[in-house]
């Protein structure tokens, strides 16, 4: 097995030169002054002093460097993650206690642990069992709870809450103490950073500003908002008054440390550990791949659980939460011209000076000024349209979606999301146990076959064309059965029945003995049970049997074939 497998940075080295280096560095460099922010804000998302968001944007880029496959993907604190782990924490410590930050620690490292398993196992085929409206319902309601859960910080009270009804009940019930500079500090940092997305590009084009370079000066907005937010607590010495700040935040760097070995707190934590890291995979390779196919790239599913499961490992051992790719962030990473993950290494460094020299600046900085800092990022993912689009081409995966939503906002992020993939697997199972099926009849004059209730075409008594549109295994075994037997029984004078099989990839052995029960059963009724277009794969299976010798009939190469053969028989 080649090195490179495990380390594709080996593959894109040795290419390096200066006009990536340029573009990586510049990448970078608005990266960083993006995630400032975000990293405190997530940090304190998830229930950890500010510090750590900045701790969690060192180690896990370096290494998602070393091992990732896109040169776009940012890996540092996500908002959907640090939900998460807050909703696994809380539950179980007091925010900001040792064993709370110890909970984290042990979060990130034994997420990392799963994923790098699963990649070096090949599992990534794991997370397509998180449906694509399971994902977008889970996500719309985590934007949703997590704009609610900064609400508190935006006006000044207390609101804490494991879901949506417990932090309205929350907040319903404090607002008789809302803190109305801090509400001022919070409205108006959210009203500037909304005018920033919505109106700033235009702005800045009008001035004469390209709009790729308006687009990322306004990428950059929320840093302008916090600074300004921060000067002016300082300046009106608010903190005095009431407003929450970040406080003293220690410069440095984060010293590796040893997750707790306690198999109790490995066990309690197993679940969330697990649903953090393949919700943070299905979001990273999402992101990672759409931004490769703008360059006609790819990028290894697989070796990115290794990346991500890495990078979480970094976290974890350098004292920090969880983390994840960020779809603003990498958005903001691709349109800056990063070339190679080699940019994020370069964003890892301007943390660190930031860790080092910038912290004393923080000590002012107002959570409200956060909070709207949150609010508006995760407000791109909500999104309600996607409801209506489901429901009005899947009814089945709509309600997977609504119960995803409904548990996700009512009761808790881990019951959403377990309750979405049982809702998609028990829908799939439900699906593929009664498989479309067609009788079909010939075109006249042509080799062509079609459903004899949706075309006119030419049919015969003697002979039965039935066509099964789903692979054959134990939970459709028996619908097969009562489809062709019941099939024979209507048609009396029916001599032979043509199994038409080229949606069949695959028959497991519950399959067969159904196959085998079919023929014996058409056999006694004096009807021959032939196949058509059977694909390799499949036909190798059957070779390997007995069941083609036991078969009463014959296996035909084309469905004109056994319409020659036996129609007019």
């Amino acid at each position: 097995m080649s090195i490179q497998r495990f380390l594709p940075c080996l593959q894109w080295l040795p290419h390096y030169h200066r006009d990536t280096f340029a573009s990586d560095l510049v990448a970078a460099v608005v990266v960083t002054v993006m995630l400032i922010p975000q990293s405190l804000a997530y940090a304190l998302l998830a229930g950890v002093p500010a510090e750590y968001g900045l701790y969690a944007s060192i180690l896990p880029l370096v290494l998602y460097g070393i091992f990732g496959t896109s040169g776009a993907l940012s890996v540092a604190p996500a908002a959907v993650a640090s939900l998460m782990t807050a909703a696994a924490l809380q539950q179980l410590f007091v925010a900001g206690s040792p064993e709370y930050l110890a909970g984290a620690i042990v979060l990130s490292v034994l997420s990392g642990l799963l994923l790098v398993l699963m990649g070096v196992f090949r599992l990534g085929f794991l997370a397509n069992f998180l449906s694509h409206p399971v994902i977008s319902g889970f996500v719309s309601a985590s934007g949703v709870i997590i704009a609610t859960s900064q609400v508190g910080h935006l006006i000044g009270v207390e609101a804490a809450g494991h879901n949506l009804l417990g932090m309205g009940q929350q907040l319903l019930g404090h607002l008789h103490q809302v803190h109305w500079p801090t509400l001022a500090i919070g409205v108006a940092s959210l009203l500037a950073l909304v005018a920033a997305r919505r109106g700033l590009v235009p702005a800045l084009v009008a001035l004469g500003l390209g709009p790729r370079s308006a687009g990322l000066a306004a990428k950059a907005a929320p840093v302008m908002v916090v600074a300004l937010a921060t000067l002016a607590t300082w300046a009106g010495d608010l903190a005095g008054d009431g407003v929450a700040v970040v406080g003293q935040v220690p410069s440095g760097l984060p010293t590796l440390v040893m997750p707790s070995l306690e198999p109790g707190l490995w066990q309690q934590l197993f679940l969330a550990a697990l649903l953090i890291g393949v919700v943070g995979f299905v979001e990273s390779i999402s992101i990672g791949q759409t931004m490769a196919a703008k360059r006609r790239q790819r990028i290894d599913p697989d070796q990115e659980l290794v990346a991500l499961g890495a990078a979480n490992l970094g976290a974890g051992f350098s004292g920090a939460m969880p983390v994840a790719a960020s779809f603003s962030r990498s958005a903001v990473n691709f349109e800056a011209g990063a070339a190679t993950p080699a940019a994020g290494v370069f964003t890892a460094i301007g943390i660190v000076l930031a860790a080092l020299f910038l912290t004393p600046l923080l000590t002012e900085l107002p959570k409200a000024a956060l909070a709207a800092t949150i609010i508006v990022s995760v407000s791109s993912l909500v999104d309600l349209p996607a409801l209506v689009r489901t429901w009005r081409y899947s009814r089945a995966d709509f309600l997977a979606m609504l119960a995803t939503i409904l548990l996700t906002l009512g009761h808790s992020v881990e019951a959403g999301i377990l309750a979405g993939v049982s809702l998609s697997i028990a829908l799939f199972l439900y699906r593929t146990s009664r498989p479309h099926t067609a009788v079909l009849g010939r075109v006249p004059g042509t080799e062509h076959f079609r459903n004899v209730r949706r075309f006119e075409v030419e049919t015969s008594e003697r002979l039965a064309l039935l066509r099964i549109d789903e692979s054959l295994y134990f939970a459709n075994a028996r619908f097969l059965e009562e489809t062709v037997l019941e099939l024979a029984g209507e048609r009396p004078e029916l001599h032979d029945v043509v199994m038409v099989c080229p949606a069949i990839n695959q028959i497991d052995a519950s399959a067969l003995e159904s196959l085998e029960a079919i023929n014996d059963r058409l056999a006694d009724a004096n009807v021959r049970l032939h196949l058509s277009e059977v694909k390799g794969p499949v036909m190798d299976r059957l070779r390997q049997t007995d069941f083609l010798q036991r078969l009463s009939g014959e296996v035909f190469l084309s469905t004109y074939q056994a319409w020659r053969k036996l129609a007019a028989a």
